[in-house]
Order: structure tokens, then sequence, then C-alpha cells
């Protein structure tokens, strides 16, 4: 099949245009289209009055290289690359022991998924609960300001990402299209096909809760074992390779390749994991607020007149701006028609993230505007950002009167440097609710000074964005882990072999697709390392077998 890209039509174009435009294209009669299939459609409202939907699609028509020839230059045509999954290999039946996931979020679904459908009956270690009762704990703390500090927005099946917009898009490199094989087996599970083509994927909580469930059950079909409420608590390792895992409750695992797909919050197995020697380095992240906005007042700077129609859904944005005190502030995680929710995973402490469902169809938008911050800011060695987290966290509790409610101010008041005392046309989603007051004192005094600047100058990029009513919420500290559990090519930790850190909490990912495709890289090592251990001829690729299943994608999509 050849791919063409840059296809343009109107909004509103019949059916028949599609194949149309692509016959004129390529030069060809329409009837020379044998088969066509959207691999991407995205649209342009840069030109308010005229908004375009823009395709990449794959087309079969005859004689593909003579046309690829008359085409020879145009970057527009190109042979549609295989993005099927291809596995690396099947398990060697002298295998000593199963591979242990620890985690069960985006990358340790997709690890444990791809270990299972070679054959290696991966053990699954997740210190929260299943997702529906999960679902519950979480509900409990947004409704009834209780908090269980295992089962909440960061533990538990499916991770962070669960209660979240639901985002499958990354700007990651991916040249053996692992991306593609996430969003395969999205839809195997339950999720809509439009994912496999609509420019920013995503598919909101609710779809979610149903997903990870059908995925669970695929690798406990494929000889897998998950188990909830199972929270690491101890590493066996013995002459730097790892031995196994011990249990919270004194139960002993064993295992010889360890992977550690832990999400950015598990704060007490990292500082286990430092006990134990395990290297691990500080890295950067960020830390802001939440603002809230009308999403019609984003639908209107972003689609002018064409705001509210369903076929563009709720606008998002992507703003960043570099201040003069040298700090960069930009938003993070925009959810279209979300709610802001209540994240910490730990008693004493206010944390917020963005959510939206699959419709985006609440009254708000919301995004994090965060600023970002660099190991120079949090001197001390690799957890030093983790206490700087816990201190801006407390004091955002404190703020808030100790109640799990969240301190806000109005975007008016806080460029005005005084406190908020009642709310205006825009009312703060964010449960168990808000209490006003000054969030001068939520963060560093550079953050503060930074995101002063910013609002203002992305009020030049979207009108109405510092709006005085807007909401700002604090506070935003767990935008990705704040440290690196160090691994070389090998995907092996630096100085503990067997031991595969993985995902957002071990600093390689951001975000549910990235995880999930870090997940896999780090699946097929561990899968690399035992052919290799059980016989050299096999590791060489020349006898592999197939997975036992999702080896079946198909080149495009829609």
């Amino acid at each position: 099949m050849l791919r063409l890209s840059e296809i343009r039509l109107p909004l509103d174009h019949a059916r028949s245009a599609l194949p149309a435009a692509v016959a004129d294209r390529l030069a060809l009669p329409t009837a020379d289209i044998q088969q066509l299939s959207v691999f991407r459609r995205s649209h342009d409202a840069r030109k308010a009055s005229a908004p375009m939907f823009i395709y990449s699609v794959d087309v079969e028509v005859p004689d593909e290289a003579g046309v690829l020839r008359r085409f020879a230059g145009d970057h527009r045509l190109q042979a549609t690359p295989d993005m099927r999954y291809q596995c690396v290999g099947r398990a060697p039946a002298t295998l000593a022991t199963r591979p242990i996931v620890v985690g069960f979020g985006p990358a340790g679904i997709f690890a444990a998924l791809v270990l299972a459908q070679a054959g290696f009956r991966p053990i699954v270690l997740e210190r929260g609960k299943a997702v529906r009762e999960r679902t519950q704990d979480t509900w409990g703390l947004w409704r009834k300001k209780v908090l269980d500090p295992e089962s909440n927005v960061q533990f538990g099946e499916g991770g962070a990402g669960t209660f979240s917009d639901g985002k499958l898009y990354s700007q990651i490199k991916d040249p053996l299209h692992y991306g593609r094989k996430v969003l395969v087996e999205f839809v195997k599970a339950g999720a809509p096909e439009e994912i496999l083509y609509v420019a920013k994927p995503h598919i909101g909580t609710f779809r979610l809760v149903g997903m990870v469930e059908q995925m669970r059950r695929e690798i406990e079909r494929l000889g897998g074992e998950v188990r909830f409420r199972q929270r690491v608590s101890g590493l066996q390792i013995e002459r730097g390779r790892v031995r196994g895992v011990t249990l919270s409750s004194g139960e002993e695992v064993s295992g010889e390749q360890v992977i550690l797909a832990l999400g950015h919050s598990a704060r007490d197995t990292f500082e286990m994991l430092h006990r134990a020697g395990v290297f691990m380095e500080a890295k950067p992240f960020s830390i802001g607020f939440r603002i809230e906005h009308p999403q019609s007042l984003i639908d209107r700077a972003r689609f002018g007149p064409n705001a509210g129609n369903p076929l563009l859904g709720a606008a998002d944005y992507k703003l960043v701006h570099h201040c003069r005190n040298g700090r960069s502030v930009y938003s993070f995680c925009m959810c279209p028609g979300g709610t802001v929710v209540a994240a910490t995973s730990e008693e004493n402490r206010v944390v917020t993230n963005g959510m939206s469902q699959y419709s985006r169809n609440e009254r708000n938008a919301n995004a994090g505007i965060v600023v970002g911050i660099t190991p120079l800011d949090y001197p001390g060695g690799p957890l030093a950002g983790i206490a700087l987290q816990r201190d801006i966290e407390t004091r955002a509790f404190e703020l808030g009167g100790g109640t799990y409610e969240a301190p806000a101010q109005l975007v008016g008041d806080f460029l005005a440097g005084r406190p908020s005392t009642r709310l205006g046309s825009v009312i703060p989603s964010y449960q168990p609710g808000v209490r006003l007051t000054s969030l001068a004192s939520a963060l560093p005094d550079y953050a503060i000074e930074a995101i002063r600047e910013a609002l203002p100058a992305f009020e030049r990029q979207i009108r109405g964005f510092a709006m005085p009513d807007a909401v700002l919420t604090g506070v935003e500290t767990r935008t990705s882990s704040p440290l690196r559990i160090t691994r070389g090519a090998d995907a092996q930790s630096v100085n503990v072999r067997g031991l595969y850190p993985a995902g957002e909490g071990a600093g390689y990912a951001g975000g549910i697709l990235s995880a999930g495709v870090d997940g896999i890289r780090v699946a097929e090592a561990v899968i690399r390392q035992a052919l290799a251990q059980a016989a050299p001829r096999l590791a060489s690729g020349s006898e592999h077998g197939g997975c036992a299943a999702g080896d079946d994608e198909g080149q495009g999509g829609g």
C-alpha cells in the first residue's frame, strides 16, 4: 500500500470526497482506488472561517511502484510502513523463574501483556486494589474527604492514567511503532477504533476502567498472575543481582527478572530502593497550579464561529512562556471539558490533577500551569525532589484548611497580589471543594513570579486566558517523577542485574502512551536476556516463535 498525506477537505465534506481527492492527487481514475483506510485525521482551525480536516491515508492502487516513481521526491507519498508488532521470541522451556512486574499502570500492563503473549507467565504485584474497588476508594476522598493511602488516584489497577483525560498521544521517538501496538491492544480491550487514526486520541476515565479489566483478563488467560494489595517492601539482592522481592506481608517472591513499573508517586518504594543501594539520580520536574476557564471561552478563542461544532469537539491548547527570571512556564495535561481532581496518595497533603470523560462535555476546561525546576533547586541527593514535593503539598493542605479541600484563588486576585474572598463566574470543579485564599505562599517565590508573568503572556495567545474570574487551584506537583532509576542500554539497572526500571516512575516516560511503549521495550529486554541465558542460538532470532496474541495488527486505521 501507499501512504498519502496532507489531503485537506472541508469539515462537512461528503464521504465520497476523500477517495476522489486521493485519485486526483495521484492522477488516477477513482475506480483505481482499490482500498483506502485513514491512517491519521487532524484538523486545522487556524483560519476560523474555513476549518479543514487534514488526512493521511493508506491506499492500494494498481502499479504502486510506478506511482512511487512518478512522484519521486514528493514527501507526501511513500510506501506504507509495516507497523505490525513483531515478537522477539517465545519463553524457553528451561525458564527457571517467572518474571515479576511491580506495578500495574500503563508500563506494567504492557510489560505484563507482552511477556504473557510470549509465554513467560509473569507475576504482577500491585500495591493497590482492582480498578472498580479502587474507583470507590477514590470517590471516598472526593465525596467524603476520606483517603486510603493504598488505593487512590495514584495507586491501584490502571495507575494514575486511569483518572485522567486518557490522552493517547506522545512526542517520543518510536521507530518500531510500539505506540501502534499500544493503541491496537486498547482497541481490542474496548477502546473506540477512532484512536487508531485521530491525531489526538483520548479515551476518558469511564472507558479506561473497563479496558483495564479486559487487559488483566487477557494476561491471566495467557498464564499471567495479577495480585492486588501486594506492596513490595524489599529487594533480594545477591552479588549485584536481583533474586526476588519481599512483600509488606513478609512473603518472599523469587524472580531473576524484576520490572519496576512503579509510577511517579511510589515514594516509600523509592526510599526502599535507595536504602538497598539501587542507583538513582534526581531529575527535573515541574510545579504549579491548575487553571480553570469556561470551555466555551477556549472554544471561541480556538475555533471562532465554528465553536461548538461537534466535528471539532472541545478545543484544547498548548502554551509556553520563557520568563525574565530564566524560568519556563507551560500548560500541562490540558483537559478539555473536564474536572480538577484530588490526587494525593499521602495523608495530610493536597495534590491536584486533571480528568476528562470521553465526551469532554463538562462546563470547564482545565490545565496545569507549571514551572520547570531542576535539581539545582532541590540539592541533596536523589530523594530531594520528593522532599520538596511533600513540603509544597503539606503547605497546600494547610492553606486549604486541613480537610483535603484545596487552596484556590481567582486569577485577577493572584495577579493583583490580594487574597480571594468570593468566586466569580467560574465555578471550580475540584472535589471535595476549595477554600479561597492567597496562593502566594503555596510555591517558591520564583515560581509565583514566573506564573504571574506568564498568565498575561498567555492572554496574548488566547483571548480571555487571564480573565479575572478564572480559578487557580493548588497544587500541581506530580507532573513527572522527581528522580530517575538509571538503566543501561540493556534496560537493566546500572548496578543491579536483573532489575528493569520502567515507565514514568523510573523517569523514562510521561503519560499513558509513552509509559505503555516503555513497558513493551523493557519486556522485550527481559525476553532477550532470558533467551540469551537459555540458549545463545535462540537469542539470535533464528528459531523464535510468534506471540500467543497481538501479532496480527493491520497496517492502517480507521
